[in-house]
C-alpha cells in the first residue's frame, strides 16, 4: 500500500527509512535511487512536488548514504554532495543558523525536527544536528503544555500555529531518537537532553490516551478527529528506547496498547485508516508517513524483542 501511494519528498525519505530499518537492502536501495533522479539543481532529492521545501528532502539522506555504501556507486555519492551543499550552503535559516521548514516564509515547523537533524548525525555532523534541534525546540517548545507548537514565525516572533499537533509532536520525537541512536559517546551530555525531551514529550502526551490507545489530532483537544499514526510514532519511540535502555520498561504496556490499536486500524489492503490524511493533512485519512511508521513501529518492536 505504501509504495501504491504518490510520495512527495518527506514521504519518499520516510518510506526509505522503514524499508531499511526493517531490512530490506532491495527497496531502500530503490528508493533512494529514485530520490536522486529527482534532484534538483540545487542539491533537493526526491523534488517531486513540495517545491517550497527546505528540509523536507533531506530525509532522504540516509537512505541515499546506505544506498551509496550497499552498492559503490557514485551517483549516491555525487547526490550526497549535492544535498550537504544544500543543507549547509543553500537552505535558507535564521540569523542565529536554525534553517527555515521552508522557501517562502522564515518559520520554523515541528516536522523539521526529523526531517533534517538525523540526515546531519547520519553523516557525522553531529553538533550541527544538536544545534539544529536545539533550535527548534527553543522556538517551538509550550511550556504551558509541554509539547511542541507547530509553526512558528521567526520574522514577526509569534506563532502560526501554536496547537500541539500531533503528528508534528511524533515527528519530533522519531527525529530525536534517531539522533540519539547517531551520536558518539563523547556526545553523551548532549544524549541526555534529548532524552530528556523525549521523556518530556511522552509523559505531556500520555495524559492525554484515549481509552482505545489513540489521540486526537491535536493532542489537547477532544473537537479534534482521532488520530492513529501518532500512536504508532509514540510506539516507534518507546520500542526503540527501551531497547537502547535510555528509557524504563514502565513505558511498554503503553506502547503494546498504542500498537493493538493502530493494528486495529489497518483495512484490508494494508492501509492505515484514520491517520492525519494526505495531502492537505487536515482531516482523518491516509498517508505515506502513516503506512511507514507501522513498518518503523514493528521493526522497533521486533528489535526490542530480540533484545529482552
Amino acid at each position: 500500500m505504501a509504495l501504491a501511494m504518490q510520495r512527495y519528498p518527506w514521504e519518499q525519505g520516510v518510506l526509505a527509512q522503514a524499508f531499511l530499518e526493517s531490512g530490506d537492502t532491495d527497496e531502500t536501495v530503490f528508493l533512494a535511487r529514485e530520490a536522486v533522479h529527482r534532484q534538483a539543481g540545487d542539491g533537493r532529492p526526491a523534488l517531486v512536488g513540495g517545491e517550497d521545501s527546505v528540509t523536507d528532502p533531506c530525509v532522504t539522506g540516509e537512505a541515499i548514504k546506505f544506498a551509496y555504501e550497499h552498492t559503490n556507486d557514485p551517483i549516491f555519492s555525487q547526490a550526497l554532495d549535492s544535498l550537504k551543499d544544500w543543507a549547509f550552503n543553500k537552505a535558507p535559516r535564521s540569523p542565529g543558523g536554525i534553517v527555515y521548514h521552508i522557501l517562502s516564509r522564515p518559520e520554523f515547523w515541528v516536522d523539521s525536527v526529523y526531517m533534517l537533524p538525523p540526515y546531519l548525525a547520519c553523516i557525522g555532523e553531529y553538533s550541527e544536528a544538536v544545534k539544529q534541534i536545539n533550535g527548534y525546540w527553543n522556538a517551538l517548545f509550550v511550556e504551558e503544555k509541554g509539547l511542541l507548537g507547530h509553526i512558528y514565525d521567526d520574522a514577526a516572533k509569534s506563532w502560526v500555529r501554536k496547537d500541539v499537533w500531533a503528528t508534528g509532536n511524533g515527528w519530533a520525537i522519531s527525529g530525536m531518537t534517531r539522533v540519539i541512536s547517531s551520536l558518539p559517546d563523547s556526545m553523551e551530555d548532549e544524549k541526555q537532553v534529548l532524552i530528556g525531551r523525549i521523556k518530556q514529550i511522552l509523559d505531556s502526551a500520555l495524559k492525554y490516551i484515549r481509552d482505545d490507545g489513540l489521540f486526537h489530532d491535536v493532542i489537547d483537544n477532544p473537537d479534534t478527529f482521532v488520530e492513529t499514526n501518532f500512536a504508532q510514532m509514540m510506539a516507534y519511540t518507546i520500542y526503540r528506547g527501551v531497547a537502547s535502555e535510555w528509557l524504563g520498561d514502565s513505558y511498554i504496556p503503553y506502547a503494546d496498547a498504542m500498537r493493538n490499536a493502530a493494528l486495529g486500524k489497518i483495512d484490508r489492503y494494508g492501509m492505515v485508516t484514520g491517520a492525519c490524511g494526505a495531502p492537505d493533512f487536515l482531516r482523518s485519512g491516509a498517508s505515506v508517513e502513516a503506512q511507514a511508521f507501522c513498518i518503523l513501529m514493528e521493526s522497533a518492536r521486533n528489535h526490542f524483542l530480540f533484545s529482552r
